[in-house]
Parts: C-alpha cells; sequence; structure tokens
C-alpha cells in the first residue's frame, strides 16, 4: 500500500511537472520574442553608430567623435552611479528602520500580499526600484556634455563684472555646470525622498489610517536627514541665484538694475540664511523626531518667500524706481550697453561725422575710376534667375541649390568684383536607385560672372561657364569640377559601382578620399539599416571595389566634427589650384555673458544656426570643405576668443592657425553675413 502510495505521489507531481512546463515553455517564448524586437529596433541605431565611427575614421576625426561620445557617457554613468547609491542606500536605511511588528489594520491587509509574495527577494526589489530610477534621473546627464567641458577647460575673459567682481569667465563656463549640478541633486532628493516614504509606507513605519501613532519615530529621523538635504541645497541654489541676477531680465534692460541690487539680491541673501537655519532646525530634529521642527522651517520659509522674494521688490520697483526711472537706472544702462558691445565684438567701433551733400564733384571722379567701376551693377539675390536660365543643363544639373554668392577674382589683372555659384545636382531624374545614388552622383562645375558689367543682350557677361567647362580668364581655371559635397546635398552617392557616373568627362569615376569601402557583408548590411534602404545589400550594381559618400552637406560635414560651434547659413564657394571649396563661418556663442543685451536674430531665417538666444558672439573660425573629397579644415580667425581658447584646449588637434591657410583661400575671405545683421 506504501509503494502504491508513493507511485500516486510521483504521478501526481509528473502531472503537474507537465502542467508547468507549457506555462513556463510560453514565457521563455514571450522573453525570447520581446528581446528579438527590441534587438531589431535598436538595430538601426547601432548600425548608425557603427557607421558613425567609420566614418570618423575615415577622415581622422575618431577623436573629437569620442571626446564628445565620452563625456555623454561619463555624465551618464556617474549621475547614475550617484543616484543609485543613493536610493538603494535610503531604501536599505528604511528596511533597517522597519517596525519589528506592523500595526494591523486595513492597511496591512492590503500590503499583506505583497511582503509574502517579495519575501526573501527583498534586496532584488530594491535593486530593480534604485536602477530604474537612477536610469530616468541620470541619462538626461548626458545634454550637458557641453557645459562640462566648458567647465573642466575653463579660462578667464579678463573683464570683471562691476557688481561681484567675477571674472566673466565664471559666468559663462562655470555657472552654468554647476547651476546643474545643484538643480540635479535638489531634484534627486525630492524623488529619494517620495520613494523613501512610500518604502517606509510598505514597510509599516507609516501608517495614515491607524488611529494610534501613525508615524514612527525612526522614519521622522529618517525623512529629517533627507529634508535637511534639502535645504543645503536650496541654499546652494540661493548662492548661485545672487549670480544670475546679472542676467535678469526683469529690470529696465538685462543685467541687475536698482531693484535687482537693492531689493531682489537682499531676498535672496535673507533666503539663503533661512534654508541654512531651517537646515539647523531639520538636524536638531533628528533627535527631536516631531513634526515641530520641520513645520516652524517650512512655514517661516514659505513666508520669507512670498514677502521679500516678491512683494518686497515690487514694492521697490512701484515707489522708487518708476517715479525717478531714469536717475535709477541711468549707471546701470551705462554697464548695459558697455558689456553689450564688448560681448557683441562692437567695443572697437570708430564713430565719426559723415557730411552729406547731393552734388556730384566731376573734378574728383577721375580719382574715384577704381571705386566706380568697381560698382556692383548684378545684385545676387535677382541674378540667381539669371544663373539658372542661362547656365543649368536640363537634363542633370537644374540647380544652383546654394544661391549665387559675392566674391573678387582677378580678371585680366584687375581685381574685380563677381558673383558666382555651384552647378549643383538637382531633383533625381528618375525613381531608380540606381539612378538616383549611383548615375547622378555629383555636381559639375563652377559660374563666375563679373558683378560690375553685364553683356549686350543685358545678361551676366559669364567668364567661367558651361558644360563641360569653359573659361575665357587665365585667373580662374577648374581642373576638378566635379562636385560631390555642396551646400543643401542631403543624399547618399555610392561610387564604383557597375553603373558609370555621369559627367561630361568619358569614363570618369570618383578617386577621392571622401568615401567609405563597402567591401564587406557587414558594412553593406549597416549602410542598408543607416539609409533604411535595401539596395546596399541587395543591389547588382555594387561590387567589392564600391564605395559610399554621405554627409555630403558642407555646413552639416562641418558640425558632425565640431557640434559645440554655429554655422552661418550661407556657406560660399572659392576656386583654389584648379578646385572647388566651401568657406563656412562658424561661431562662438554664449547667453551668460553678465550685463549683455540678447542679440536680435529676427533678421535670421527661421533655419539659421544662430537662430537661437545668445548674448555673446564671436566669429572665431574659418571652415574650409573641399567639394571634391569632402576634407574639412577649421581655421582660427580670432585667438583672443575665450570661448574657443577653452575648446581649444580640450580639442587641441582640431584647430589650425589663419597663417597655414593657403593665401588663393585668405584672399576671399569676407565679414559673416549673419554676423554682419545681427551687430
Amino acid at each position: 500500500r506504501h509503494l502504491v502510495a508513493l507511485d500516486a505521489v510521483a504521478t501526481e507531481e509528473e502531472v503537474e511537472s507537465s502542467r508547468r512546463r507549457p506555462g513556463r515553455g510560453r514565457i521563455i517564448g514571450v522573453v525570447v520574442i520581446v528581446a528579438m524586437l527590441v534587438l531589431l529596433a535598436s538595430l538601426r541605431g547601432i548600425f548608425t553608430l557603427f557607421t558613425n565611427y567609420l566614418w570618423y575614421d575615415d577622415i581622422g576625426r575618431t577623436s573629437e567623435w569620442t571626446t564628445v561620445l565620452q563625456a555623454q557617457i561619463v555624465l551618464s554613468v556617474v549621475f547614475v552611479a550617484i543616484f543609485f547609491v543613493l536610493a538603494w542606500l535610503n531604501l536599505v536605511v528604511a528596511d533597517r528602520l522597519a517596525p519589528a511588528l506592523r500595526p494591523p489594520g486595513p492597511e496591512e491587509e492590503l500590503l499583506a500580499r505583497w511582503h509574502e509574495s517579495v519575501g526573501r527577494r527583498i534586496g532584488l526589489v530594491r535593486f530593480v526600484i534604485a536602477g530604474f530610477f537612477a536610469v530616468i534621473a541620470g541619462a538626461g546627464a548626458a545634454s550637458q556634455w557641453n557645459e562640462w567641458i566648458l567647465f573642466s577647460n575653463r579660462v578667464d575673459f579678463g573683464i570683471e563684472d562691476p557688481l561681484f567682481g567675477e571674472d566673466v569667465g565664471f559666468y559663462v563656463f562655470r555657472l552654468p555646470f554647476l547651476t546643474f549640478v545643484v538643480s540635479w541633486f535638489f531634484a534627486a532628493f525630492i524623488i529619494i525622498g517620495i520613494i523613501t516614504a512610500i518604502w517606509h509606507y510598505i514597510n509599516g513605519g507609516i501608517r495614515i489610517q491607524t488611529v494610534d501613532r501613525r508615524t514612527t519615530p525612526q522614519v521622522k529621523a529618517h525623512l529629517s536627514v533627507i529634508l535637511a538635504i534639502l535645504a543645503l541645497l536650496k541654499a546652494a541654489d540661493y548662492w548661485l541665484q545672487r549670480y544670475e541676477l546679472l542676467g535678469s531680465t526683469q529690470g529696465f534692460r538685462r543685467g541687475a538694475f536698482y531693484t535687482d541690487i537693492n531689493a531682489n539680491l537682499p531676498a535672496i541673501q535673507l533666503l539663503l540664511l533661512i534654508s541654512l537655519f531651517s537646515v539647523g532646525l531639520l538636524v536638531a530634529n533628528i533627535w527631536r523626531r516631531g513634526w515641530a521642527l520641520p513645520a516652524i522651517a517650512v512655514g517661516l520659509w514659505a513666508l520669507i518667500a512670498v514677502v521679500a522674494g516678491g512683494i518686497y521688490p515690487t514694492a521697490i520697483q512701484q515707489l522708487r524706481v518708476s517715479p525717478a526711472e531714469l536717475a535709477r537706472e541711468e549707471p546701470f544702462i551705462e554697464r548695459n550697453i558697455e558689456f553689450t558691445r564688448i560681448a557683441q565684438g562692437l567695443d572697437d567701433v570708430t564713430t565719426g561725422d559723415f557730411t552729406y551733400s547731393g552734388k556730384i564733384d566731376f573734378d574728383k571722379t577721375e580719382e574715384l575710376t577704381d571705386v566706380l567701376s568697381n560698382t556692383r551693377l548684378l545684385d545676387p539675390r535677382i541674378v540667381d534667375d539669371s544663373f539658372t536660365l542661362n547656365q543649368v543643363n536640363r537634363d542633370l544639373y537644374r540647380t544652383f541649390s546654394g544661391g549665387v554668392d559675392v566674391d573678387r577674382y582677378t580678371i585680366d589683372g584687375v581685381l574685380t568684383p563677381v558673383v558666382v555659384g555651384v552647378r549643383e545636382l538637382g531633383n533625381p531624374t528618375s525613381s531608380s536607385w540606381e539612378v538616383q545614388h549611383a548615375v547622378e552622383t555629383h555636381g559639375y562645375g563652377i559660374v563666375v560672372a563679373p558683378a560690375n558689367r553685364f553683356n549686350e543682350n543685358g545678361q551676366p557677361d559669364f567668364v567661367v561657364r558651361d558644360s563641360p567647362l569653359r573659361s575665357d580668364v587665365d585667373e580662374i581655371m577648374v581642373d576638378q569640377p566635379q562636385v560631390y559635397f555642396g551646400d543643401g546635398m542631403t543624399s547618399y552617392a555610392v561610387v564604383n559601382t557597375t553603373q558609370r557616373e555621369f559627367d561630361f568627362i568619358e569614363g570618369f569615376s570618383y578617386d577621392g578620399e571622401g568615401s567609405l569601402p563597402m567591401s564587406s557583408f557587414l558594412r553593406r548590411l549597416a549602410f542598408s539599416f543607416r539609409f533604411n534602404a535595401l539596395e546596399p545589400l541587395i543591389s547588382g550594381t555594387i561590387t567589392d571595389e564600391t564605395e559610399v559618400i554621405f554627409a555630403r552637406d558642407v555646413t552639416e560635414r562641418a558640425r558632425r566634427i565640431a557640434p559645440f560651434l554655429y554655422y552661418d547659413s550661407n556657406p560660399y564657394p572659392v576656386v583654389v589650384d584648379g578646385g572647388i571649396v566651401y568657406v563656412i563661418d562658424a561661431y562662438t556663442t554664449s547667453d551668460l555673458y553678465p550685463y549683455a543685451e540678447r542679440a536680435d536674430v529676427s533678421q535670421l531665417s527661421t533655419a539659421d544656426d544662430l537662430r537661437h538666444d545668445f548674448n555673446y558672439v564671436r566669429n572665431s573660425v574659418k571652415v574650409v570643405v573641399d567639394a571634391y573629397d569632402g576634407t574639412v579644415d577649421f581655421y582660427v580667425v580670432d585667438d583672443e576668443d575665450p570661448v574657443l581658447r577653452a575648446y581649444r584646449q580640450e580639442f587641441d588637434d582640431l584647430f589650425r592657425s589663419i597663417d597655414e591657410m593657403p593665401e588663393d583661400i585668405r584672399s576671399h575671405l569676407r565679414f559673416p553675413e549673419d554676423l554682419y545683421r545681427i551687430q
């Protein structure tokens, strides 16, 4: 009978096991499917990262890319780790402070099942909760990579602010990152405080519906420590707010004006003292373990914040400043004007009188022959249509997408103003992938016309024109007319395929250095995911010798290498040594120059790089991009710019001296259009 009974038990266990296996199998299957979906969704990002590495490695700019990427990763890891440790420690402390016996009641009945299901896995639960919130709170720190680079490479401007005597570099380089750190920690401890309070509630240290003691003394002490830390962080925030007054917009103009200095600043200092006093009360409450001291701290804090931070400054503004605004604000307006001029690069402007007369002194016209003969008769905004009408190739090169630009060249021994345009790719002539990306791969040539004359038909007198390219002047000869990188070129091209590239040179194929090999299946797969197209993987036109060209817009190309600079909206072409290059003006900016007014960007296009808030700007860099092989060089034209000096300490290999720029390019440099509009 015993053997039969054991047999029956074994049979029941086998049946139960067989019932469980399908359930576990389904769970494993779901997990596998979810993992595969996540992997597929991540593949494009992974392959984009991989092809980015190939691109940076090919152009020799891996160090710049990894510097930015490393800063993002390090910041994320550090802040995620900090939050995780703080949250995990507070959860551990909350478990240590849990009462031995949880008070009975309706709340405990609801939480009993939680404790039964968690059981010995409480350590894992703590780990998961702390990790989940740490990733949410810390991952965003990666966006502060630029502020961190400037903070860690800060330099002095050599100019002190008139209120605190701090160097301007403190406001531009240090204040942004310090403000972020204090704000982040404050928000982090609020989240940790909420999580900790909920954990105490789960552990029975806090009860809401009980008639007896609702919070244990140990919990009160623990929460008092968190509140004390929050008060201390708020004191640090008030300390930084003192300096932020120099960028205040509440006064007559931007900066610390009468009310800021005589009302807001004392109010902030008083709130700073109150927050420190609150820290003391909350620390004392660790031993008192009641709610009276925290209530006093919060109540006093709120009262002072309303009276000193709101009512008092408003009263000062209305009763003392407004009745005699000019007299009160005059010295601060002078500061605003002085610092605005310095920040916008207008402090060295020479002013003078110009006497206008409506009469022409014909006796002096001969002395002005050179000036008058160079008067520009062709407006590039209007003549663009004539360029398009006369100098496009209807079969392929149908546009001057970057518009036409103004420049000067020596023509027949005379320095002459000209308008120039690059004949770039138009809309695809075919929906075929091979035609769009393997045949119509590049633009062709440059068109030049003197700006001070026109032909007998009233049209531009083109001296460099047509396809194939023809030049009527020896000074402007283009031996490499193919344009693979230009202004507004957004598509990618595959070269050295079985298809012949469309060009006016028979048998032409690309042999520049701006392409990446597609020689392996992995690379073809990666580019297929990057371009969201199947053809790079399956097209029969691609061989082991095929290469791909992307990031062809010259501004995008420069931005990928130096994302911390801002770029002028109008790159312009220059003929140099028989080839074509683009010159781009690059800027450094800041919104934290004390007392300086924000720049007026209303005249800039909405897509302009400089269409953002800033009150300091310098055109410190000229970028030169080769139109054939995509080579990008950064030349420093203002080595006194402190912001650029900070970047150069981090990216020393990126920048070259203006003395290294070829003279043929230097002779074509001009004043930046966007900067001119702003100034």
